[in-house]
């Protein structure tokens, strides 16, 4: 049996400045502190091996520490033993940047379309991938699967596994499901082979298995989605947030399967939609409506400050930043949108 650890969509380095010029809670700490939390399993080495699924990073122009900070723990757990893969996604631009800053025998980057075996407990596995594919992923996708040479593992192991950073069909995202369909960085389902025993996918930011295709068959190969560790936006406030630990053995028929899997979920902040008419109110009595809206919530909270309409004379400063961290509590983090009502503010 091979244990995996699945992760995706970490996107370190969001809102984590070196030299902050206002001190004030970062959302950048919660993903970096959920990332740890996903990795432990592995860190007391109760995996074999730990898979990323893309977008490691929040952007691909960053600083060489913050790829020191994000590679530290897949060095400790490299350190122990156990192997890990990653896949670069389209934040990091399809490559790891500062790729000497990963260097190490036990950590394997799928830099190109590329094929690595991984054998435990006398089960070989070969895991094939590619880096995100930013031009018509549809019609290229046959090609560079092809090109990972996957097909010439197929008598030296037990199974496949594809590993990489796309939308399939089928795939939904956001507060109304929306479902990825024809688009060309859409995936056709039909295209993976049956050999593969499931797919491996980071970039949908919702956790999810994709088990039929657009017309309700049944897929052969399954398509996991751990999605983000942290709800990056407010498209994803009602969504969970989590890892995937999988098993995988030789079923009956000799071939590799899936013999156990478990969604783990992560503490992710609260985000919540605070709406505000503030015609007809003064500077006093929108501050303290502010400040009661503010201590109903709990303190961990992301806020989105909706403000319809016109906003009184006298009463746009209860919105500068300062000021609303100031009526808040220090762990919460505010952001402001205003809303037009009626074709005008």
């Amino acid at each position: 049996m091979i244990k995996l650890l699945f992760l995706a969509d970490t996107h370190l380095g969001f809102d984590y400045p070196f030299r902050p010029r206002i001190q004030r809670r970062r959302r950048g700490e919660d993903f970096f502190a959920n990332y740890h939390r996903a990795l432990e399993p592995a860190r007391i080495q109760k995996v074999d091996a730990v898979i990323h699924g893309g977008d490691l990073l929040f952007r691909s122009r960053v600083s060489a520490r913050l790829v020191d900070l994000a590679f530290a723990p897949l060095k400790e757990i490299a350190d122990k033993g156990t192997e890990v893969y990653i896949v670069p996604g389209n934040h990091e631009r399809s490559k790891i940047p500062f790729k000497i800053l990963s260097l190490h025998p036990n950590i394997h980057i799928f830099d190109s379309p590329r094929t690595f075996l991984i054998e435990k407990s006398g089960l070989r596995v070969a895991l094939s991938g590619f880096p995100y594919c930013r031009e018509n992923v549809r019609a290229q996708f046959p090609k560079i699967l092809q090109e990972t040479g996957w097909r010439e593992y197929q008598k030296n192991c037990a199974g496949h596994i594809l590993c990489i950073h796309h939308c399939f069909e089928g795939a939904k995202v956001g507060p109304v499901s929306y479902t990825f369909r024809y688009k060309e960085d859409v995936i056709r389902l039909c295209d993976v082979p049956q050999e593969f025993t499931t797919v491996l996918a980071g970039h949908i930011h919702r956790y999810q298995i994709l088990t039929k295709d657009l017309i309700g068959r049944s897929l052969t190969t399954p398509v996991f989605y751990p999605g983000s560790i942290e709800r990056t936006s407010f498209a994803e406030m009602d969504e969970e947030k989590g890892y995937f630990m999988l098993k995988l053995a030789l079923n009956n028929n000799n071939s590799l399967a899936i013999q156990e899997w478990e969604f783990v979920e992560l503490p992710a902040r609260p985000m919540v939609k605070v709406h505000i008419s503030p015609r007809g109110m003064n500077e006093p009595k929108l501050t303290a409506y502010l400040k009661k809206s503010f201590c109903s919530l709990s303190s961990q909270s992301v806020v989105k400050l909706n403000i319809e309409g016109l906003i009184p004379e006298g009463c746009l400063p209860v919105f500068r930043a300062s000021s609303l961290r100031a009526l808040a509590p220090k762990e919460m983090n505010i952001s402001v949108r205003f809303v037009k009502l009626n074709g005008r503010y």
